[in-house]
Formats: C-alpha cells, structure tokens, sequence
C-alpha cells in the first residue's frame, strides 16, 4: 500500500472545514496512485470538532480508518508541544479523541503542553507518535533530549522542508537523526491543499488495517520513502495557490465582517 503520513484537511487553521476542499486532496491523493493517509490536522485548528465530526457524516468509519470507496483516511493529529516541535500522532479515532480532549488545556502557545507529557498521553493509547520535520527552522525538534528523541516511531522526512532546506541536506540531517537515535524515518506531504499531494509518499507491502499494524511495518524497516521528481514545482505551487486563498478567504470574511 502507498501511504502519506503527514496531510491536512484544511488550508490554514483559521479556515472553516470544507468537505469540498479536502474532497480535491482525496482526489488528487488517488490520482498520484496513493492508497491511504493519515490525517494530520492541527490540534488546535479553528473548530476541531467539524473535522470529524462532518466526516462522520460523509463516510463509513470502522474505528480506524474512514472509507471512502476504497481509499482509507487514517485517523491522526497534528500537536504542538512546549519544546517547539509538532509532533503527528494517529491510531484508533477513539483514542484518539480522548488524547485532543486532554489537550484542550494545551491550546494556546504559552500552554503546550511539554513533549514528555504527550508521550505519556499517547503510549497507553496505544497510538503512532511521528516528529514532524524535525529540522524545520520556525518548529525543529532535533534539540530535544536524547532520551525523548528515542521515544519517537519515525521522523518525518517532509515534502515542504525538502524543498525549502534541499532534498539532499534535509534527507542527510533525518536520516542521520534517525540512525542516532534509533528511529525509522517517513515521508508526509505535509499537503494542506491538492497541489502538494504526491511530492512523497511511503510504500509498504501488504494491506494495512489498522495504524498499530502500519507502525509494526514501519518498525521492521519495511517503508519505502519516494520522493517525486517534480516535488519542488509542487510544493512552489501549492505555496502560491494557499497564498491567494488565504487573501481569498480574508476578503470574504472582512465582507462579512
């Protein structure tokens, strides 16, 4: 199966949830020959709750995954922790679920929680714990305690810091994070809208029902990272497009205003 680990279902935090939007990232997702992904919104994006809750309305869920004619949307989140980093953690929506509603003292930047504290919420959960684009200058998680950095299931090797930092001096610093500290490294789009969809993805062998199965793969050293030869022309692409629909979205909302 072909994977993307790191994806979002709206253009920024401060937009409302739009099944039409994240139906294109779908969309896109299938066309780039994916099989799954798991969703990785923000913690504390405006209106969590509407993510879910109106995919609930659209799609079957088993507990683990939605379906959506065969393609499977995985259950996950993206949080923000008091060290700086954003760390991706998915599994059962259940669990899942319950760790944001722990989180909802954690909100605001002054309050993150620290990152010790996530782990402490997400083992017993039972749930897949990825560093999201470790070396990301603005969010980088490289600093953090050894004993912390081990505790992680993968790094994410991300499609936006490939571009921003280089293909080839992002892969030589995860990767060498990853050797380490005994870590596996992934890919994640880190998509929040089509045109990024595809710029990498993992390949694992087999059908994967559940995130605890996809995270025994990617421990055995099964994933395969790609990353597509037109990931820089994506990733500029994707850049402007959610510039002008950011601007696009303030001037309806200032009209509204």
């Amino acid at each position: 199966m072909k994977f993307d680990f790191h994806i979002h279902a709206k253009l920024s935090k401060k937009t409302d949830f739009s099944i039409e939007h994240f139906t294109t990232i779908l969309d896109e997702a299938k066309m780039h020959g994916l099989d799954a992904i798991i969703l990785t919104e923000h913690f504390n994006t405006h209106r969590f709750d509407d993510v879910y809750g109106t995919l609930d309305q659209h799609f079957p869920c088993n507990g683990h995954y939605y379906d959506r004619n065969g393609f499977r949307i995985f259950t996950g989140m993206e949080v923000d922790v008091a060290e700086g980093g954003h760390i991706l953690i998915s599994g059962p929506k259940e669990q899942l679920l319950s760790v944001r509603k722990a989180l909802d003292g954690y909100i605001s930047p002054d309050r993150f929680i620290p990152l010790e504290a996530l782990f402490e919420l997400c083992e017993p959960a039972g749930l897949m714990v990825i560093g999201g684009h470790p070396f990301r200058k603005s969010n980088h998680l490289y600093h953090v305690a050894p004993e912390l950095l081990r505790r992680f299931d993968a790094f994410d090797l991300n499609g936006k810091d490939l571009h921003e930092i280089g293909i080839q001096e992002n892969i030589a610093k995860v990767l060498t994070l990853g050797e380490q500290h005994g870590v596996p490294v992934v890919a994640g789009s880190d998509a929040h809208q089509m045109f990024q969809v595809g710029c990498v993805y993992n390949e694992l062998p087999g059908n994967y029902d559940t995130v605890a199965n996809i995270r025994a793969a990617i421990a055995a050293g099964l994933c395969k990272r790609h990353i597509s030869p037109s990931l820089h022309l994506q990733v500029r692409a994707a850049n402007t497009v959610k510039k002008l629909l950011k601007k696009k979205v303030e001037v309806v909302d200032s009209l509204h205003g």
